[in-house]
C-alpha cells in the first residue's frame, strides 16, 4: 500500500463541512467563544475565591498563634525586668531601682520609637501600581467607548 492509498483509505470526504452546507455560522462560533471565555473568567473567580479563603483561613490560625505569643512574651518582659528591679534592690533602694530602670526603658522606648517614625516617613506611596491602574482605566474607558 503506497502513500496514497492509506491516506484515501482514513480521509473521509463527507465530514469536512462544504462552503454551502447548513454547519455553524460565524455568529454561533463567535457565541460560543464568548461563552467559553465567560466560563473561564467565571472559573478563575471562583477558583480565586477558594484560593482566598483557604489563605484567610492560615492566616487566622497563624495570627492567633502569633497573639498568643506575643501576651507571652509580653510577661516574660515583665518578669526579666522585675528581676532586674530586684537585682538592683540589692545594692540601691528600692525607689531608686526602680527609677533608674523606669528611665532605661523610657529611653529604649524614646529610641525605637524615633528610628520607627523616620523609616515611616520614608514610606512613599506605590506610585508604579497606582500608575499602571490609572492606565487600566484609561484603556478600559478608551474600549467601552469604541
Amino acid at each position: 500500500m503506497d502513500y496514497r492509498e492509506s491516506s484515501a483509505a482514513t480521509f473521509d470526504a463527507a465530514s469536512v463541512p462544504r462552503a454551502g452546507s447548513p454547519e455553524r455560522s460565524i455568529g454561533e462560533i463567535l457565541k460560543d467563544i464568548a461563552a467559553g471565555v465567560q466560563d473561564i473568567v467565571r472559573f478563575e473567580i471562583k477558583l480565586a475565591k477558594i484560593e482566598l479563603a483557604d489563605t484567610a483561613r492560615r492566616l487566622r490560625s497563624s495570627s492567633a498563634l502569633l497573639a498568643g505569643a506575643a501576651v507571652l512574651g509580653f510577661f516574660a518582659i515583665g518578669f526579666v525586668l522585675l528581676a532586674a528591679l530586684f537585682a538592683l534592690e540589692i545594692a540601691l533602694p528600692a525607689w531608686l531601682a526602680a527609677l533608674i530602670l523606669g528611665a532605661l526603658l523610657a529611653a529604649g522606648a524614646w529610641i525605637g520609637m524615633a528610628a520607627g517614625w523616620e523609616r515611616l516617613k520614608k514610606i512613599q506611596a506605590p506610585h508604579k501600581t497606582m500608575q499602571t491602574v490609572r492606565e487600566d482605566l484609561q484603556w478600559m474607558k478608551e474600549q467601552a467607548r469604541s
